[in-house]
């Protein structure tokens, strides 16, 4: 009687176990929904109505699904530019996470002494830049050079997006030192998303150093690789069949820069902007 009752008693626990599983699948769907609403009201947002023109290429609500960075990281973007993607990652983490701006070390870059000092005034800058787009307190965002980020920054960091930047760390011969600083920022495991123009396979490196926009994926595949990190996924998201990625003038040739002015300029347009490659990777111990 006693074997029989404890019998009974393993397959309800059994029992209540399986069932507990569709319950706690329900709760991650919940929340993947929440976040999926959250980015989608922030895409949609008026704020961004003169980036809207430019969602079709980027995708941004397709690329920061498939990097997968949550509300509650700390992200970092790097070299934002003029805002593009922080007017959509700062509100995204902006509540529950944290949102930092790092741009190069001005030193080592080929630029004239003007262009450095505008680089070495970002981390005053770009936290009143971020409010002034979205609202957030400026004291909430943090900026930084690579050659000053602090001591007590590195380690913290879950992901650090590089949007359509490597060919510039390559071609200016940067990427070792400026890849070396985001690697000390993030946590061991940390994730490092990666868009950039796509040369076509077979390209000669002569054309795809970097100095024309476009790098070959197996290029920055195994660069990062040798700064320690390992491959997790790839996607075609951002890729655009019709550019052929052989231009003279190289990756600017097609909009929004019109490298060639009026020359062929409804061909460019129909083309769109750049094929891109969208990798992910991860920080090795």
């Amino acid at each position: 009687m006693m074997k029989k009752k404890l019998l009974i008693i393993g397959a309800l626990s059994a029992l209540g176990a399986g069932f507990m599983v569709p319950v706690a699948a329900k709760h991650h769907a919940k929340d993947d929904m929440a976040k999926q609403v959250n980015l989608r009201t922030i895409v949609t947002h008026e704020r961004r109505a003169d980036d809207k023109a430019r969602d079709k290429y980027r995708r941004p609500a397709q690329t920061i699904g498939f990097f997968g960075i949550k509300e509650s990281d700390t992200v970092v973007e790097y070299v934002p530019g003029g805002g593009w993607y922080t007017r959509i990652l700062a509100p995204y983490v902006g509540s529950k996470g944290k949102f930092i701006g790092l741009t190069f070390a001005p030193d080592p870059l080929p630029f004239g002494d003007e262009a450095k000092e505008r680089i070495r005034g970002f981390p005053a800058k770009f936290p009143n830049d971020v409010a002034e787009w979205t609202g957030l307190p400026a004291d909430t965002i943090s900026a930084y050079t690579a050659d000053a980020v602090p001591e007590e920054v590195h380690g913290t960091a879950d992901f650090v997006i590089i949007p359509r930047m490597m060919h510039n760390l390559m071609r200016w011969d940067v990427a070792d030192s400026e890849i070396r600083v985001m690697r000390k920022m993030l946590k061991t495991g940390g994730l490092v998303g990666i868009i950039q123009h796509r040369a076509k396979e077979g390209t000669p490196f002569s054309y795809a150093d970097g100095n024309k926009g476009y790098l070959l994926t197996d290029t920055v595949v195994k660069f990062m690789e040798s700064q320690g990190f390992e491959l997790v996924s790839k996607s075609d998201i951002n890729a655009n069949p019709k550019d052929t990625a052989d231009y003279p003038k190289g990756v600017w040739t097609l909009p929004p820069r019109y490298a060639e002015g009026d020359v062929e300029k409804a061909k460019y347009t129909a083309i769109g902007e750049s094929d891109r490659m969208t990798l992910l990777f991860k920080k090795l111990p």
